[in-house]
């Protein structure tokens, strides 16, 4: 059984809690518009499983705000999600306030 994900946002920071795989991301996929009116920041700190599509949207959420002129940043990047940026090359993406 997969579980699940789940957000909540406060203030400008999007809480990202569960799993992140092709299997969980669909509703936020669809409310990506909405939830990141306000987003500054993407808490990650919570999540125990992300998969290339989960990791796809985490890059694409990026790409929406800097749309929005604000400069995203990630934090709560574990050493599991870390390696994974690190396998697709995305260290420059996917940019933690430690490594800014």
């Amino acid at each position: 059984m997969t579980e699940q994900l789940s957000w909540r946002v406060e203030a400008s920071t999007l809480s990202l809690q569960g799993e992140l795989d092709r299997e969980t991301l669909l509703a936020l996929w669809q409310q990506r518009d909405t939830v990141m009116k306000q987003i500054d920041t993407i808490d990650v700190s919570a999540l125990d499983r992300v998969d290339s599509a989960g990791l796809a949207l985490l890059v694409h959420l990026r790409q929406m705000l800097q749309q929005q002129g604000k400069t995203p940043l990630f934090t709560g990047v574990t050493d599991k999600l870390l390696s994974l940026i690190n396998l697709y090359n995305l260290q420059q993406i996917i940019v933690s306030p430690a490594d800014s």
